[in-house]
């Protein structure tokens, strides 16, 4: 029984055998083989037998099946044969492409697995949370998730919501000491923390009890049943769409069954040929496709920095006509530099500092001390305006480590949005001391002194005036600037009431220059009718001035600060938003109420974030996109999409893919649809002319083995098309098979039925049923497969290159040969019921499969701009 929480800090550590230090590489490697892994166990994956048999339960396979047993019981074995070989293909290739739709999307999971902060040998290092073992020592921080169950070593305001755990929605403050009492439900097992639940205030330190299958979540079982993919909205559309069609079809199937008995056509042969029109004129294939496109699709994305978490947000990226972005780190590089510093006085460049001055060494010395972040062999862990400062600091050879273990911390307030304020106390030659380091203008509010070289004197309203004007002008530079203040306090026992009374040290201004991808990423916004909106916590003058190089801002307007947002009705916000691009100085909720008045006026709203208190909008956005380095495991949980690199451009590009994404499925989708209606108003074309039908049964099983997933699979993998971007955003209320689509797929249809039916025709005019039947099947199957260069894009070939989709070239000479393979090999001809053909029939037979692939692209050439 786990009992950590009845036992002090120092018993647990003991029982673990752990030291201060952490575990070493050995006891790591040692303790994962006790205890495995720190993972749930998922649910048994099938084998590749488990996936070829689900194959079978289709509901058309059935049909076929027994379309085979009845075949075989009345004699007509080379049919019987012929079924089989197509059923078991089919289903040989389900199996491999849901074993590379599954593979893909594993590797997705791998590559946005959470990570954790622990201690091993003696150095704070950042690791997989599969990783972490029993005894590791994990350090937690507001935003981070908590990837095991752990005994609380050390306890900074560390608040943490367990509703996953518990139901209760309020976060728990945690303790150190120990519980006495034995039954303890888990809420009011306050020195301890459990996997799945996550940090949202303060930090602290603990020793891991239990990992994987062993933390109270572990025990949880059907909290696995929520890791269950469900099916896109795409995909939802099209089962109920197939499932219309397919009874559509069967009627259609038991209508020309009909009319055959009806004109005295042998039983068995008009029951084979309805159901080998069924099977042939059901895109079956619909929904595997569009999975296999969309597993494809987000790999390539990953490769590109954006993992795509939830489906759906891949068919929502090409109707994004609104990002909400943040600046710092996302629109600029997430490496803040210190650039002026005003101490005692005066301002000095970064690296001007006369440390020779006490007042100037310890403004420095507070950077330092008040801060988190450190810089261990050249790996950057914290925030990044903390990294700037311990730069700052590594920049006259102060190591950060040596500075708190000299003047070290005994008492802290940590960080929050709200005050925008931290505070550290250290114990600073025999006194201790307050540092407090936040936004300026909740700091001068709360001084009451400042520090010259001359001596400490009253704060007057000079001094204010002054710093505000260097504050106005560091920030018209684009320059962030932190305030830093101190007081002598008695003890390291504070509360945020002590942040008042303070001694004005000095000013830090830093700035995170532009990505130089983000020009070029705005302007791409910009064409393809996407508006990029910064939303920011920066001074409103700092934001304008990174907003106005990279061309977002365009008129001074355009920028407004939250407390202007805070004065406004919804219904206000509603009407200005359109005219506003950049949000200074903004809370959480304001970020919700921008993204709610961009939705009601019909857009679709991509958001990103990186905190804790970013997740609410980015669940309320349409795509809620986080930072995937500096971002926050709750900001994670939230969000549909994750930036490996934190880059507003990796946005432009998930989104131009996410629209070729999209597209290539509308194209395959089409493909197949229309290649179907051309078989369909063939046979339907014959039967209500009272003509010999135009393909035996087996014909038609072989067109929907050849020309049915492989094509439409190499039109889904369509290589990226260049001028997508240049299209509006696609309106997410349009179905998309609307009668546009479907216009198009009947008039593609029709070519493709008029050319098979001109080689029927020709091949009744020579007296040969079989030999017309010969020539219709060759040409539908040709057609259908040059078919495929039509669908692959609304451009011609001319403009989208004929080489440039090698897949669909492989898909369709595999098609041609297994054709011609059927056309010549005596064997086979005598199984698929073919006539001998002239080369004449076969120069008939090209001349007709391509006519409907020339019009189509002399149509484009000449209409389509």
């Amino acid at each position: 029984m786990n009992d950590f929480f009845r036992k002090t800090s120092e018993e647990v550590l003991n029982d673990l055998e752990v030291t201060q230090k952490g575990l070493t590489a050995e006891e790591v490697e040692r303790r994962r083989e006790q205890y495995g892994f720190n993972e749930l166990a998922e649910e048994k994956r099938k084998t590749a037998f488990q996936v070829f048999l689900e194959q079978f339960k289709d509901f058309l396979v059935i049909i076929l099946i027994a379309a085979a047993l009845i075949s075989a019981f009345l004699g007509e074995l080379e049919s019987t044969i012929v079924i089989v070989v197509v059923v078991i293909l089919n289903a040989v290739l389900g199996t491999v492409q849901h074993r590379k739709a599954e593979q893909s999307l594993n590797s997705l999971k791998a590559l946005s697995s959470p990570t954790a902060k622990v201690l091993r040998d003696a150095q704070k290092v950042e690791i997989p949370s599969r990783e972490i073992v029993v005894g590791d020592i994990l350090y937690l921080d507001a935003g981070d998730f908590v990837s095991a169950d752990g005994r609380i070593l050390e306890n900074h305001s560390l608040q943490v919501n367990e509703s996953s755990l518990t139901g209760e929605s309020l976060s728990v403050l945690k303790e150190t000491g120990k519980i006495d009492q034995e039954d303890v439900p888990i809420g009011d097992k306050k020195n301890m923390v459990f996997s799945g639940s996550f940090v949202t205030y303060g930090r602290g330190v603990v020793v891991v009890t239990s990992t994987g299958m062993n933390t109270e979540i572990g025990k949880i079982a059907n909290l696995l049943e929520s890791a269950k993919d469900k099916k896109t909205p795409l995909q939802n559309s099209l089962d109920q769409f197939g499932k219309k069609l397919a009874i559509a079809i069967i009627a259609l199937a038991i209508i020309i069954f009909a009319l055959d008995l009806f004109r005295g056509n042998d039983l068995v042969d008009s029951f084979m040929f309805a159901v080998a029109l069924a099977v042939a004129a059901i895109p079956e294939a619909l929904s595997s496709i569009v999975t296999i496109v969309l597993a494809f699709g987000t790999q390539k994305m990953a490769k590109q920095n954006a993992i795509v978490r939830k489906l759906h947000a891949v068919e929502s990226l090409g109707s994004i006509s609104v990002i909400c972005s943040d600046k710092t780190g996302t629109l600029t590089q997430n490496k803040m530099t210190v650039q002026k510093v005003y101490v005692d006085n005066r301002v000095v460049e970064h690296d001007k500092l006369d440390l020779k001055n006490p007042v100037e060494e310890r403004l420095l010395l507070m950077s330092l001390l008040c801060n988190d972040s450190v810089t261990i062999e050249q790996k950057e862990i914290g925030d990044p305006t903390e990294v700037a400062l311990v730069n700052f600091g590594e920049g006259y050879q102060y190591d950060e480590l040596k500075i708190r273990k000299e003047y070290p911390r005994i008492g802290e307030l940590p960080f929050d949005s709200d005050r925008k304020l931290m505070s550290t106390v250290n114990k600073y030659e025999g006194k201790s001391y307050m540092v407090t380091k936040g936004a300026l203008d909740v700091l001068l509010s709360r001084i009451v002194k400042i520090e010259t070289s001359e001596g400490v004197y009253d704060f007057t309203d000079k001094h204010r005036k002054e710093i505000e004007e260097i504050n106005r002008s560091f920030s018209n530079d684009g320059l962030r600037v932190l305030g830093f203040a101190y007081k002598e306090v008695k003890d390291g026992d504070i509360s945020f009431d002590d942040e008042n009374g303070l001694t004005f040290a000095g000013l830090i201004s830093m700035m995170d220059p532009p990505r130089e991808e983000s020009y070029d990423a705005v302007a791409a916004c910009i064409e393809a009718g996407i508006k990029p909106v910064m939303i920011t916590g920066d001074h409103k003058i700092t934001a304008a001035a990174i907003a106005r190089q990279i061309g977002i801002l365009m008129d001074e307007s355009e920028a407004v600060e939250g407390s202007e947002v805070e004065k406004w009705s919804d219904e206000k916000l509603k009407e200005k938003v359109a005219g506003i691009s950049v949000y200074a100085r903004v809370s959480p909720e304001h970020k919700i109420r921008i993204v709610k008045a961009w939705q009601e006026k019909g857009n679709v709203v991509a958001m990103t974030g990186d905190g804790v208190n970013d997740g609410p909008a980015l669940k309320q956005a349409d795509i809620g996109v986080a930072m995937g380095i500096t971002g926050t495991e709750v900001a994670k949980e939230a969000s549909s999409m994750v930036l490996t690199d934190d880059n507003f451009s990796t946005i432009v590009k998930a989104i131009s893919n996410g629209r070729s994404i999209y597209a290539n499925i509308q194209n395959s989708i089409r493909f197949l649809l229309a290649g179907n209606t051309g078989g369909v108003l063939a046979v339907l074309y014959a039967s209500l002319l009272a003509l010999p039908v135009p393909f035996a049964a087996v014909h038609l099983l072989f067109i929907n083995l050849l020309t049915d997933s492989l094509p439409a699979i190499a039109i889904g993998l369509e290589p990226h098309q260049k001028n997508i971007m240049k299209e509006k955003p696609r309106d997410i209320h349009v179905p998309l098979l609307n009668k546009s689509f479907a216009r198009r797929v009947l008039v593609e249809g029709l070519l493709i039925a008029a050319a098979t039916l001109t080689a029927f025709h020709i091949g009744l005019a020579k007296g040969s049923h079989m030999l017309a039947m010969t020539m219709a099947f060759s040409t539908l199957c040709l057609a259908r497969l040059f078919h495929g260069f039509n669908a692959r894009s609304r451009q011609s070939l001319f403009k989208i290159g004929l080489f440039t989709n090698k897949y669909l070239w492989l898909a369709v000479i595999v098609g041609v040969v297994l054709l011609h393979l059927v056309l010549l090999l005596p064997p086979l001809m005598g199984v698929f019921e073919v006539a001998p053909l002239t080369p004449g029939q076969f120069g008939t037979i090209y001349a007709l499969a391509l006519s409907p692939l020339v019009l189509i692209q002399l149509y484009k050439v000449l209409f389509i701009k």
